[in-house]
């Protein structure tokens, strides 16, 4: 929130603009902790308790012992009882910027006063480095290695008493491992929380149910803990993790917080797998880079990370502050929600002709970056989220996922008109024509999207799909980007993909910004993209549903391109259908099962075929080009193989050849009739090249997890597929493991990491 958009604060003198702010902060404490009912994200909490306690600082006569900065959380709701902590649950300091953290450290070796530290000023204070998980904070006690409460962090000192709902909580070792180990009392810090796979199913499930779904998933957690009836706490999958202790009696403690970790694990508890030991400051700076490169990877949500001296007895020696310890400090990330302004909505014209709708918004920094506009996705999505223009909203970006407006202000909506910025409030209504062309907008029957129907014939649409047409993954043309494009369909020297073949140098060097040695350097690249793989040149045709995954399937099956235009698209999909339902019957009778054409390939995708081949003008544009020189390669193993056209779908003596395994077939596979897909990132192999062992060895791959995927192939970092693949059970293998599978195939080359 800007200082600019309440004046009516800003002129207040300091003593109440303070009262204002601890007034703001515990209303916003009780919505969250005590309703589960957040109405702002995190980070104009956070800027709100900044300016608070910028003002104190400023102040110090300001500072009241109720102040939200002198404690921690808020405080009990009497439907629980409350629980006294045996030692307080303090939170940590924050540090936003680069500076800070050095600052931490600074202060971190004066307190600490070493002489190993004075005389080397290279020498490092060793740290922890934890992530800073987006839950809610409790305090586990066992005694002789019982659970016998948890509690709520509440303000600190007395928290609301949540055993029930805890006993729920599969993660939680009702009883700790390892008798031999049990203090008589320890109570175990850490955190709650819901992992981001596991959100988005319960709030799918409340979709279903008409119910109100979840704001994200430390709310969905909070509100799971405080359930008055533990059954429903049961139904909700939550996590815990621990990540330190509190009062602990009559046990030998480990020295370092890295053991003491360690020790906790033992003792069955779940602790962090992301945490390392880092050596100075230079390794926590390190550190806070990479957790939040991986943050959106992660399966759940984290705000930051947390640095800790290593050294407990050091720990003790530096101590506390108020409400926080000097020995610790949370390094916060760039808050993936913030505050803006819905200022309008446009429509943005895709390759396809999906008409999507827009937000403009005023600009405002979030995830990492200055974010103006976000997709809004579809009209019944407007619908769905009740925005209208004008409205302020909440903005979300998390890594580098596209921004998104997750809800409007409502209650917003009463506060503006009196600051003068209410006027303009109104409900969006798609256009009904086409804002590029002018074209009757349409609507298929049970889809969300809007389409304009034109195709090339839409100048948005035109330059998109020249766009794909020409990208690394499509056709390769290298140099051939949005503003040359953008002159090419302005200036009407390209109409279609097939013009850009008959570009030559003058014609180009006309072009703005574009002389003649960039002229020739574009027609070289168009030329060299004449003899590009079929399964690209698929892929670039843009056809609806057509991914590189099914480009590449489709340039298995088929030799060329004229076999596939050839096709009886809708026969080839009634054909599968009726192999299936034999192959079920063979199931039945314990009969070698016959194999199935363009496996993976289902009806929505043979349509979209059908659709576009039959188009004269899309047929016209393929001819175009291959009369333009464009020759498309087939694909290897068809090469290899001498395969004619549709060798691969099914005809009587296909079939009799796979029952009677009848001569005439090619070498066994290793890997022929399984599917896999492939997640995280492996240690010696990018995505593309592991693909290509399996292709390779027989096998396919996927986009998605499911109840057909025979293998998952994962790798560090692996996010919710891996989820996905436990729970319909689906075998998971490493890299190693793939390569006995494929052996003595596999002849890879060593390293071949790439960015996918």
């Amino acid at each position: 929130m800007k200082d600019d958009e309440r004046p009516h604060e800003d002129d207040l003198p300091p003593a109440e603009q303070a009262a204002w702010l601890r007034a703001r902060l515990e209303s916003l404490n009780h919505e969250y902790y005590v309703l589960d009912a957040p109405s702002v994200p995190d980070a104009e909490y956070d800027l709100l308790f900044r300016r608070l306690q910028a003002l104190e600082s400023q102040y110090p006569a300001l500072v009241t012992a109720d102040s939200p900065t002198q404690r921690v959380g808020a405080p009990a709701d009497g439907a629980f009882g409350a629980v006294v902590h045996g030692r307080p649950m303090l939170s940590l300091a924050n540090a936003f910027e680069i500076d800070e953290v050095l600052a931490f450290d600074r202060r971190v070796r004066e307190a600490l006063d070493e002489p190993s530290l004075r005389s080397d000023p290279a020498a490092g204070v060793a740290y922890t480095g934890e992530p800073k998980y987006d839950g809610l904070a409790v305090s586990l006690r066992y005694e002789h290695g019982v659970l016998v409460l948890a509690a709520t962090r509440g303000d600190g000192t007395t928290g609301e008493n949540v055993t029930a709902n805890v006993r729920t909580i599969r993660g939680v070792p009702l009883r700790l491992r390892d008798g031999a180990l049990w203090p008589p009392v320890i109570e175990v810090r850490g955190e709650i929380l819901m992992f981001k796979a596991d959100f988005d199913r319960l709030n799918a499930h409340q979709r279903a149910l008409g119910e109100r779904e979840f704001v994200n998933p430390r709310n969905a957690a909070a509100g799971a803990l405080r359930q008055l009836d533990p059954s429903v706490t049961a139904r909700r999958p939550l996590r815990f993790f621990a990540y330190g202790v509190g009062e602990v009696s009559g046990a030998f403690e480990p020295d370092t917080h890295w053991a003491l970790l360690d020790w906790l694990r033992d003792l069955g508890l779940p602790v962090s797998a992301e945490r390392e030991r880092l050596d100075g400051v230079r390794a926590l700076l390190d550190y806070g880079r990479r957790m939040l490169a991986r943050r959106a990877s992660l399966p759940y949500d984290i705000d930051g990370v947390v640095y800790k001296v290593d050294r407990r007895d050091w720990q003790e020696r530096i101590g506390f502050v108020a409400r926080a310890p000097r020995f610790a400090v949370a390094h916060k990330f760039p808050a993936e929600e913030a505050l803006s302004r819905l200022l309008d909505i446009e429509i943005q014209v895709g390759r396809t002709g999906v008409l999507t709708p827009v937000a403009r918004l005023r600009p405002v920094f979030v995830g990492g970056t200055t974010v103006s506009s976000a997709t809004l996705h579809n009209e019944d999505e407007i619908r769905r989220k009740g925005l209208m223009i004008g409205d302020e909203v909440v903005v979300r970006r998390a890594g580098d996922v596209i921004p998104e407006v997750v809800r409007p202000l409502i209650e917003r909506r009463a506060e503006l008109a009196p600051l003068g910025q209410g006027d303009g409030l109104r409900v969006f209504a798609m256009p009904t024509h086409c804002p590029a062309c002018g074209s009757l907008a349409v609507r298929e029957e049970g889809e969300a999207a809007w389409r304009c129907p034109a195709g090339l014939y839409c100048g948005a649409q035109r330059r998109q799909a020249l766009l794909h047409f020409a990208q690394r993954r499509a056709m390769d043309i290298e140099g051939l980007g949005e503003k040359l494009v953008d002159q090419m369909v302005e200036s009407g020297l390209v109409r279609t993909p097939a013009d850009l073949y008959r570009l030559d140098v003058a014609a180009l060097a006309g072009l703005e910004r574009m002389g003649e040695k960039s002229a020739a350097n574009l027609v070289a690249a168009i030329d060299a993209s004449r003899a590009r793989p079929l399964a690209r040149f698929v892929f670039a045709l843009g056809i609806r549903h057509v991914g590189e995954e099914v480009a590449r399937q489709l340039a298995s099956a088929y030799a060329d391109i004229d076999a596939m235009m050839a096709e009886d698209w809708l026969a080839v999909q009634a054909a599968k259908t009726e192999r299936q339902k034999d192959n079920a019957r063979r199931r039945a009778r314990g009969e070698a099962l016959l194999p199935v054409p363009l496996e993976g390939i289902g009806p929505e995708i043979m349509q979209a075929l059908a659709r576009f081949f039959a188009e004269p003008h899309n047929r016209d544009g393929v001819i175009e080009l291959l009369a333009a020189g464009v020759r498309p390669l087939p694909a290897p193993e068809r090469r290899s193989a001498g395969m004619p056209p549709g060798a691969d779908l099914p005809t009587a003596a296909a079939d009799e050849a796979a029952a009677d395994g009848a001569g005439g077939a090619l070498p066994a596979l290793p890997l022929a009739g399984l599917s896999f897909v492939i997640t995280g990132t492996l240690p010696t192999l990018g995505r593309e090249a592991a693909a290509d062992l399996i292709r390779a060895a027989g096998g396919s791959v996927a986009a998605s997890v499911s109840r057909r995927t025979r293998f998952l192939l994962a790798g560090e970092a692996a996010g919710s597929k891996l989820d996905r693949a436990r729970e319909l059970g689906v075998p998971i293998i490493d890299e190693p493991m793939l390569r006995s599978m494929l052996a003595p195939h596999d002849h890879a080359p060593d390293g071949g990491k790439d960015a996918s």
